[in-house]
């Protein structure tokens, strides 16, 4: 198992980012699929029509998100902790995730930097 931890700048405030982040709407639109997303702990959320299944675990706003990731049954689930941070620029976000299967490792983080973080970037850079 393997820990992925990335930073990734976007020219807006830590809110706006946050509110991207957790609205299905939103989601929607950065990443170009269904979603399904309800900003509650406790609340299981599906991305690109169920490529990426979890669970929320806990939202601070405009702070901090946390969920877990699934990776199929026999695997524990992938801890994703997102935070944001004010910077000059706007918000400094810190990807974090925990227990990424060894084989599921590169395809993956190329995935979460190019799709995940990537649609972020050009949903806010758009604007």
């Amino acid at each position: 198992m393997k820990t992925f931890k990335k930073y990734y700048s976007l020219p807006a405030p830590p809110e706006e980012v946050y509110l991207a982040m957790t609205k299905a709407q939103s989601i929607q639109l950065w990443t170009g699929a269904d979603v399904e997303f309800t900003a509650e702990p406790g609340t299981e959320f599906s991305f690109w029509d169920g490529d990426i299944v979890g669970k929320n675990i806990e939202f601070d706003f405009g702070k901090r998100i946390v969920q877990q990731w699934y990776f199929g049954e026999e695997n524990e689930p992938s801890i994703v902790t997102i935070k944001l941070h004010p910077d000059k620029k706007g918000t400094s976000l810190e990807f974090v995730q925990t227990n990424i299967p060894d084989e599921d490792y590169d395809d993956f983080t190329s995935g979460i930097t190019e799709h995940y973080l990537g649609g972020l970037g050009d949903f806010f850079e758009e604007e």
